[in-house]
């Protein structure tokens, strides 16, 4: 059986992979609490950026920082690329219909949370041994099949916590903790699942002739331009409004709403009357004249004519 040094680089490398792993679960919760808070359109958006925040930071560029520390002595390790990219995109989508599923709708049940996390989970799970069998080598691969049971199981897991943590975190503080338990998780499910990963040398006459390209010539730019994805996502996080700020914001256009459908609802002031030209006529009549003293009434006397 071939030897393989998983830590060849020393703790360089699982400390690495598990700042990215915390880093990209962090980001993920954060973009959670914001479609929480969303409906439509906008909520639809920040659950795919938060699919985008665990599936390509949090777990792909995890594990293949990882892998950039795996060593077999005396062979090269070398990767298929388009299976590489291809186990990249699958986590992404798989990661996003579990999200969806768990919280596309507004209504954060218990059986759309476990649904939707054991997706994830099986996403998860899928993207790593995927991602092993880009390796390119001349040995024969087969796997411990109670490991590879108990890394799956420990996706489904994380799948599931993490979709319930995402609807109980609240404030940094608390989703920073859920982080850093969360990549506990996610670097747990890569290494376990290299140690179910078995290499038996082939003899020289049966070698198949290997082909692909080493970590270092397409490996460092894949997580480089993964890292600058994440520096975008991390500040549009920042710029852009948080989950209490979304809700304030919708009481309040409730309440403008709910204002000018009263102001709407009132009953307008009655329209003033016409008043018929004989009333104005006598009315006038029967006020005094400013400046001028108002005379007495004559009685006529009895000869008819009017007395002084």
């Amino acid at each position: 059986m071939a030897t393989v040094h998983e830590f060849s680089n020393g703790p360089l490398n699982p400390a690495l992979a598990y700042t990215v792993a915390c880093l990209g679960a962090f980001l993920g919760f954060r973009c959670i609490a914001r479609a929480r808070a969303q409906a439509g359109f906008a909520r639809a958006n920040w659950l795919i950026l938060a699919a985008v925040a665990i599936g390509a930071a949090g777990n792909w560029a995890m594990h293949f920082i990882a892998m950039l520390g795996v060593t077999i002595p005396g062979q090269q390790m070398l990767y298929n690329v388009p299976l590489t990219i291809y186990s990249m995109l699958i986590v992404i989508v798989v990661v996003g219909i579990g999200l969806f599923v768990g919280y596309g709708n507004g209504n954060d049940g218990r059986a759309r949370l476990v649904t939707g996390g054991v997706i994830a989970g099986l996403g998860v799970a899928c993207m790593h041994y995927l991602g092993e069998a880009a390796m390119v080598m001349p040995d024969s691969v087969h796997y411990n099949t109670v490991l590879v049971i108990l890394s799956v199981l420990i996706a489904v897991g994380a799948g599931i916590a993490g979709l319930w943590a995402g609807i109980q975190v609240r404030g940094i503080g608390a989703t920073v903790v859920a982080s850093l338990i969360m990549g506990v998780a996610i670097t747990g499910i890569h290494y376990i699942a290299m140690a179910a990963m078995e290499m038996t040398p082939m003899s020289p006459g049966l070698m198949p002739s290997t082909s692909g390209s080493a970590g270092a010539s397409f490996l460092f730019p894949l997580v480089l331009g993964i890292s600058l994805v994440t520096f975008i996502l991390a500040l549009t996080l920042s710029l852009s409004p948080t989950e209490d700020e979304i809700q304030a914001d919708a009481l309040l256009r409730s309440r403008i709403q709910a204002g000018s459908g009263l102001w709407s609802a009132a009953p307008s002031p009655a329209a003033p009357q016409p008043v018929p030209p004989q009333a104005t006529v006598a009315a006038d009549d029967a006020l005094p004249v400013r400046g001028r003293p108002s005379l007495p009434h004559r009685r006529p006397s009895r000869g008819g004519a009017p007395w002084a």
